[in-house]
C-alpha cells in the first residue's frame, strides 16, 4: 500500500499535466493547432453564433471575466509575467466577445508572444484580431495566422 500510494498520485499529476496541453479555442469546430484551418460554417451556425456572440449578456459576461482575470493578476504581482494557458485563456475570450463565429485557436507562450490560428468570415475580421490581442495585459507579439474563410450559403 505504502508503494502504490505514490504511483497513485504520480500518474494523477501526469495526466493532468497532459491535461492542461489543450490549445484554447474560439468554438468547438476550430482547429486544434494554429497551424491548422477550420472547416467553413453554414449560414445558419454563423448567424446563431453571431447572435449569440453579440448578446450583450455574453460580452458583458466576457468582459467582466477578463477584468476579473487583469485584477486578479494586479493583486499577485502586477506586471509579473502570467502563466501561458491565463494569457491564451484571456485572449480567446477577447476574440470571442469581439469576432462573431471566428473559429479561431490561441497559443500563448512564456515571453508573451500569442499565436491566433483557424478562420474568420471576412477581412475586417481578420485586421480586428492583432489589436484585440494586444489589450491584453501580457500580449508582447501576436502571430496572426488566421485566414478569411467567408460562410457557405
Amino acid at each position: 500500500m505504502k508503494k502504490l500510494t505514490p504511483f497513485l498520485i504520480s500518474c494523477v499529476l501526469v495526466l493532468g499535466t497532459a491535461a492542461c496541453q489543450d490549445t484554447s479555442k474560439t468554438t468547438q469546430t476550430a482547429p486544434n493547432t494554429t497551424e491548422e484551418n477550420a472547416q467553413t460554417p453554414s449560414v445558419e451556425a454563423t448567424q446563431a453564433a453571431q447572435q449569440d456572440a453579440q448578446s450583450d449578456l455574453r460580452r458583458r459576461q466576457l468582459n467582466s471575466d477578463i477584468r476579473a482575470r487583469e485584477n486578479r493578476n494586479n493583486v499577485t504581482g502586477g506586471d509579473t509575467q502570467r502563466a501561458e494557458g491565463d494569457l491564451a485563456s484571456e485572449v480567446r475570450s477577447k476574440l470571442e466577445a469581439n469576432i462573431p463565429n471566428g473559429q479561431l485557436t490561441v497559443n500563448a507562450e512564456d515571453n508573451g508572444t500569442v499565436t491566433v490560428g483557424g478562420t474568420v468570415n471576412n477581412q475586417a475580421q481578420l485586421a480586428k484580431i492583432e489589436p484585440l490581442a494586444k489589450e491584453i495585459k501580457g500580449v508582447k507579439t501576436v502571430v496572426v495566422k488566421a485566414t478569411v474563410n467567408p460562410p457557405k450559403s
